[in-house]
């Protein structure tokens, strides 16, 4: 494949955004020395990993996982803060947002009683 093109890749991602979303979770793999799935020749990492989606040799589903896996540490923001995020219309997508918000909501740390201010200490005079 001398040349990849966003049609190429359409069958196996559904936008133009996943797609750089997933090219750029993939260049953070193959920096990080996983091995790709096509030849890399001379070529820079971004064509490798457009080439390995477009290919369909690549495990998209196990790519798009790491993406909102990389992202679990992200603080956040501050109940009465006000978001900027839009709704999006893909149904997809909406699943990876609601995928990231449910385990960044799975990790927040709860507070014990024991380790709560509000307990009066009974050395205390």
């Amino acid at each position: 494949m001398a040349r990849t093109t966003n049609s190429d890749t359409l069958p196996y991602v559904d936008s133009r955004y996943e797609l750089g979303m997933l090219a750029s979770q993939r260049v953070r793999d193959l920096n990080g020395g996983a091995e790709p799935v096509v030849e890399v020749g001379r070529d820079k990492l971004t064509v490798v990993a457009l080439r390995e989606i477009a290919t369909g040799k690549l495990d998209v589903a196990n790519v798009r996982h790491e993406f909102v896996q990389s992202y679990k540490d992200t603080p956040i923001a501050d109940a009465d803060a006000q978001s900027l995020e839009v709704e999006s219309a893909d149904p997809e997508l909406r699943e990876i947002d609601a995928e990231l918000e449910n385990s960044l909501m799975d990790d927040m740390p709860t507070e014990s009683a024991e380790e709560s201010d509000d307990t009066p200490d009974s050395n205390e005079e």
